[in-house]
């Protein structure tokens, strides 16, 4: 195996976040192989371009990254960079993720024209969201407002914020930052506010499985405490069958040699909040994700589960 790539291409959403994203692995891997051409391939994906559903009655997340895997596996691509909280927890056995790059802010952030934070909406006002688990906690604190469904990449969502439709919205804060946005940002919503995504903040590269030249050559960019983190994130979501049809939150935080982990599972409506928090050495990362799992599930998030996937 050569010591270095010689070239690599980034396989990308074309959206300006998800750009800024692969632009971002580009100068990572520029920097540690600076003799390697990096160039990206943009894709529009299916999630996309059906902006006039839910995610969770169009196929789930995975519409993001199937164009995506699909270069991949005929080799017009090396690698894929993803918002990590889009990456579906169980990959097709055909795909791997080699590296997850430093979590940036994993908190969620209120943006609004004309109010400071969700307390100060009056009865009635309208906030945007593409996001179950932001809406169901948004519901259980504030009953008064109305919840409405928000998709479309970034732009879309603050243009349609702009234009009048919605009182306010909730993005990830990781989003606008990394766009230059934050002076959008009137206010951030801390996890014990709302519990962030499984993921939330960090980016993943995914890759064909088998390609142990691209593991060896990626591993500089991977980052071992989010690594830690957000698997134990995900382990909750796998064990809990977790999808875009489940308000679903999981955050993981190391602090010193201990992982705090925290999780809840909700009722669309937000009428019922099941919520697990735990610790554990961040050795025993995996044992901790499977307990507190299992934890939610003997509180009563089963009976949520089975009500929202009753074919399950």
């Amino acid at each position: 195996m050569n010591s270095e790539p010689r070239r690599l291409i980034i396989a990308s959403r074309e959206s300006r976040l998800a750009m800024w994203q692969a632009n971002h692995v580009r100068a990572a891997l520029t920097q540690v192989y600076p003799r390697c051409e990096v160039s990206i391939l943009g894709m529009t994906t299916g999630g996309d371009q059906i902006l006039d559903r839910a995610l969770s009655k169009v196929g789930g997340k995975g519409l993001f990254i199937k164009e995506l895997e699909s270069a991949l596996l005929e080799g017009r691509a090396d690698l894929a960079v993803h918002s990590l909280k889009d990456v579906p927890v169980d990959l097709a056995p055909e795909f791997a993720l080699a590296a997850t790059l430093a979590r940036d802010d994993p908190r969620d952030a209120f943006v609004s024209s004309r109010y400071a934070d969700l307390a100060s909406l009056p009865a009635g006002a309208v906030v945007g969201t593409s996001s179950l688990r932001r809406e169901s906690q948004i519901r259980r604190m504030f009953p008064r407002l109305v919840v409405r469904a928000l998709r479309g990449n970034l732009d879309t969502r603050l243009s349609r914020l702009d234009s009048g439709e919605y009182a306010a919205i909730v993005l990830a804060a990781a989003g606008l930052k990394r766009l230059g946005l934050a002076e959008r940002i009137r206010s951030v919503l801390t996890p014990t506010d709302m519990l962030p995504a499984a993921g939330q903040g960090a980016l993943a590269i995914e890759i064909r499985a088998g390609r142990v030249d691209l593991e060896a050559w990626l591993g500089p960019l991977n980052h071992a405490d989010t690594g830690i983190c957000v698997r134990a994130e995900r382990t909750i979501s796998r064990v809990l069958g977790g999808s875009c049809s489940v308000p679903l939150a999981a955050y993981a935080e190391l602090e010193g040699e201990r992982l705090r982990l925290r999780a809840l599972v909700a009722s669309p409506d937000g009428a019922e909040l099941i919520h697990a928090d735990s610790t554990a050495a961040r050795a025993d990362a995996d044992a901790l994700a499977h307990a507190v799992a299992h934890d939610l599930l003997g509180r009563g998030a089963e009976r949520i589960l089975n009500a929202l996937n009753p074919a399950a």
